[in-house]
This record gives structure tokens, sequence and C-alpha cells, in this order.
């Protein structure tokens, strides 16, 4: 299962062990797990929080059973966390490729435009006057992500892979 929501990067790594420890070990509920990610971090909003405990479960670092949600034990590491937001993160490794595909780096609308084709039609319908801000955003996000986690490298603001 890949998923979709990609909450902004944060400055650091250190930030998604942060909210890693927030999810509990015990089971909790949605509610209970973004109200200690709210707690416990620098997130400001629930949506933020809900973003962020999707986009952990993309990771490996959290996990939903029939009881709720818990963080798993994984160890957030630079090598784990790439390896998981490529396999488990939409649209990460189409716009790996459009990277590497180019001849020389891109500008995140420059990635977007080539990246555009991967946006499933159901979200052109869901969101038609919206869905280019939507997924605009998301590429920038994914962008982003993948330079903090050495999959792409931002270069007088554009983007290459390393």
């Amino acid at each position: 299962m890949q998923f979709k929501l990609v909450p902004e990067p944060p400055q650091s790594l250190d930030f998604v062990a942060d909210a890693q420890r927030a999810v509990p070990l015990v089971p909790g509920s949605e509610d209970d797990c973004c109200a200690r990610m709210l707690d416990r971090t620098d997130l400001t909003s629930r949506d933020e929080a809900r973003t962020w405990l999707t986009f952990l479960r993309a990771l490996g670092l959290a996990e939903e059973q029939s009881s709720g949600f818990t963080r798993t034990r994984e160890d957030p590491t630079p090598e784990f966390l790439a390896e998981q937001f490529r396999a488990n993160v939409f649209g990460v490794p189409a716009l790996l490729e459009i990277l590497d595909d180019a001849e020389r780096p891109l500008s995140g609308d420059e990635v977007f435009e080539e990246f555009e084709s991967e946006v499933p039609t159901w979200e052109h319908h869901k969101n038609p006057n919206s869905w280019e801000k939507i997924w605009g955003e998301r590429v920038a996000f994914l962008l982003d992500w993948a330079v903090l986690l050495g999959l792409a490298e931002k270069v007088d603001g554009e983007y290459v892979v390393e």
C-alpha cells in the first residue's frame, strides 16, 4: 500500500524521531495519537498531526491495528527512512525517475509538469479547481523530503538526483 499524505518536511530528521516517540506503544485512537503529537511536538493543528500519523505509517514508524495506532520499534535511521519513503509514498519512484532522466537540474515547477501525468484521474475530479495547487504542493514536499533523506540534492534552487 502506498500513502499519499506528505507533511511539510522538518528542518532535520530529528523531528521524525520525536513524532514517532509521540505515538503510543499501547494502541490508541487516532484522536489520542493526534493529541499526543500536538502535546509532544511543535505541531499546531490536528490536521498536521493526522498527516504526520499517516506519514509515520508510510515510513514504517507507526502502524494501525484493529485496536488503534501504535508506534513500531523501528529505528528511524536515514537509510531506513529513505528506503521506506521510496517504497511506500505515492509518487516517489516516478519523481526520482524524472530527476534521474533529466539532462540538467530541474525546478520544482518543471518536476511538477513532468509529474502531472502521475496524478490519478479521480484526483482531478475530486478537486477540479484546486488539484494542481494541491499536487503542486505535494510534489514540492516530496522533493524536499527526497533532499532531506539524501535521495536528491537541491542546487541553486533546482533538483537533481545524487
